[in-house]
């Protein structure tokens, strides 16, 4: 979950530090107090887009900055951080964003700078942020295969994983076969560009590894005198009347000679002796590499111009020789297929269609799994939206697709409409009132109903997504009473599977609430500042009193909003118990 919360210099927010816990923790305060502002600045946080005018006026840079708490090893954020060298220690993760007034973001996450990228793979794994903005992607049925997808991912995405590969090496063959099937003109073109750079490879006769060796020797014979000077210069040093190896000699005979005395001298003599034979040898490898050792100005202009020539083919075909070798390889490839081109495109359209049956076939297992997990999420719903005071709404999964029978008929699957996510096309249906034909989300659901679908669905999807912290901005607009009170009891039950933020203007919420936090706004030396309080019970009462009312407070408030606090109270102890003994069954 988010722990603690550092904001510096950001919009209206001078400098503000906000320890959350885990449960609902409830934002509220008055319109334009910042409540919106501090939700951008955890967006960012979690890899969203960033623009200068986030950075406080006045000010260089604006910091944010958020410590998570995750105590699950299985946590799909462990396997990010392995997989980008993020070590997690003490089941803690500092995500960290700053943007400059010049517009630049830099973003860490444990102190180790990473890409925007990278911070939002983070970010998704740990926080789930649903707005008005989130609400229209609720309602792109673009969106709805994926959202299904995920309400049963252990099956569909092992499914999905295998028909994805099925489909991008189909993909690679219909790549190739319009490749080769491309007019006359054009085939004819390739086959003598191809012609040409073969012919000019093919003389070079390179040879494996050949750019490094020569580059080796060419490194010995342009340092030639510095090589036989050192060797020298170590042979002299070594082999001689009064040199190293006589010296040696000497010390070993000392040694030897008074062993007997002494078990140490002995052991040392005995030492001394392997270190003489050793360098015994390499003095004799020295002096036999000065023998050997000739200047060929010749050679060394010789391997300038071949290296010459290898450079300039690494300029065209690849950066070493073996890489130009492969690129050889697979231009007489092509070369060949051209040359045989009626013979090679029969093949690889028996290649497509089998291809092409074979992912159609993982296309249907998809489908199966889908119309099962739709049938889930279906009944799902529907008990959700009964309890938010949608009970005369219908929901269903619409799947549409074309008629895939002729082609497999005729054993044509090359032919099936298959796209990068199976053959089905996913709509998300709903009829809101008994008699009316059901139609999609974006067509049919008025503000207050879109609210309470969406709460449904998050419901739903929040224990699917794994992420430590959900935050609601303002999902309750257009509800009130009974229904208020329904999307309250179910944003606290969402609260029972990861932390909740919510930023809410119903005071029906804000009595669920397990914390609650006061946003308000402040003038200090001509500047605003936002600041943040955590409200004890007297206050909470106090901020429900003004939220029933809008205005002043009166004591009938302040009875009402005691009342709704005791409510919401007796309401979760209720629920507590009823888990404790559903557990205990």
């Amino acid at each position: 979950m988010l722990t603690e919360l550092s904001i510096q210099d950001f919009a209206i927010i001078n400098k503000i530090s906000i320890t959350f816990h885990d449960g609902l923790t409830v934002l509220t305060g008055e319109t334009g107090a910042g409540k919106s502002i501090i939700i951008d600045a955890v967006q960012l946080l979690a890899g969203g887009r960033g623009s200068v005018e986030f950075v406080r006026y006045g000010t260089k840079k604006a910091d944010i900055e958020g410590l998570f708490t995750i105590d699950d090893k299985s946590h799909a954020i462990y396997e990010i951080g392995r997989q980008y060298g993020i070590e997690i220690q003490d089941e803690q993760i500092v995500l960290r964003r700053t943007i400059t007034a010049n517009g630049k973001s830099i973003c860490r996450v444990n102190s180790k700078l990473v890409t925007l990228a990278i911070l939002r793979e983070f970010g998704k794994a740990l926080i789930d942020i649903h707005s008005q903005h989130e609400t229209q992607s609720l309602m792109d049925p673009d969106n709805h295969i994926d959202l299904l997808d995920q309400y049963n991912a252990a099956q569909i995405g092992r499914a999905k994983e295998e028909y994805i590969r099925l489909y991008e090496e189909l993909s690679n063959l219909k790549t190739r076969y319009r490749k080769l099937s491309e007019n006359e003109q054009e085939t004819a073109q390739r086959l003598d560009l191809l012609e040409f750079q073969m012919t000019e490879l093919a003389s070079a006769d390179l040879e494996p590894n050949e750019d490094q060796r020569l580059e080796e020797e060419r490194s010995s014979l342009a340092n030639y005198e510095r090589i036989y000077a050192a060797l020298q210069i170590a042979y002299n040093a070594l082999y001689g009347d009064q040199k190293g190896l006589e010296w040696v000699t000497t010390a070993q005979t000392a040694l030897q000679d008074n062993g007997r005395y002494d078990t140490f001298i002995a052991g040392k003599a005995e030492e001394i002796g392997n270190y003489f034979f050793g360098l015994e040898e390499l003095t004799h490898d020295l002096g036999n590499y000065l023998e050997s050792m000739q200047y060929d100005p010749e050679r060394l202009n010789g391997i300038e111009a071949r290296l010459s020539e290898i450079n300039r083919l690494k300029k065209k075909y690849g950066s070493s020789v073996d890489e130009i070798l492969e690129y050889m390889a697979k231009i007489e490839e092509e070369m060949e297929e051209i040359k045989n081109k009626d013979s090679h495109l029969s093949k690889l359209e028996k290649q497509i269609n089998e291809k092409a049956k074979d992912a159609y076939l993982e296309a249907e297992e998809l489908h199966a799994l889908r119309l099962k997990a739709a049938n889930a999420l279906t009944k799902e719903i529907h008990d959700e939206l009964k309890g938010l005071y949608l009970d005369k709404a219908a929901f269903s999964v619409s799947f549409e697709h074309e008629n895939m029978d002729q082609y497999i008929r005729s054993d044509e699957y090359h032919a099936i409409n298959l796209h990068q996510k199976g053959y089905d096309q996913v709509k998300f249906m709903i009829s809101t009132n008994p008699g009316e034909p059901l139609k999609e989300l974006s067509k049919v659901a008025s503000g207050g109903e879109l609210s309470r679908i969406m709460l449904a669905l998050k419901k739903i999807f929040a224990r699917n997504q794994g992420v430590t912290s959900v935050i609601f901005d303002e999902v309750d607009t257009g509800v009130s009473g009974r229904v208020a009170q329904a999307i309250a009891e179910k944003i606290h039950h969402i609260s029972k599977e990861s932390q909740v933020l919510c930023i809410t203007h119903l005071p029906q919420v804000a009595a669920m609430a397990d914390t609650h936090k006061l946003i308000e706004k402040q003038t200090q030396n001509d500047r605003t500042h936002t600041m943040v309080s955590e409200l004890s019970i007297d206050y909470q009462i106090n901020e429900l009193a003004r939220m029933i009312t809008g205005t002043k407070l009166t004591d009938t408030a302040v009875e009402h909003a005691r009342e709704m606090l005791e409510m919401a109270v007796n309401y979760k102890s209720k629920k507590k118990h009823n888990m404790k003994d559903k557990a205990r069954k």
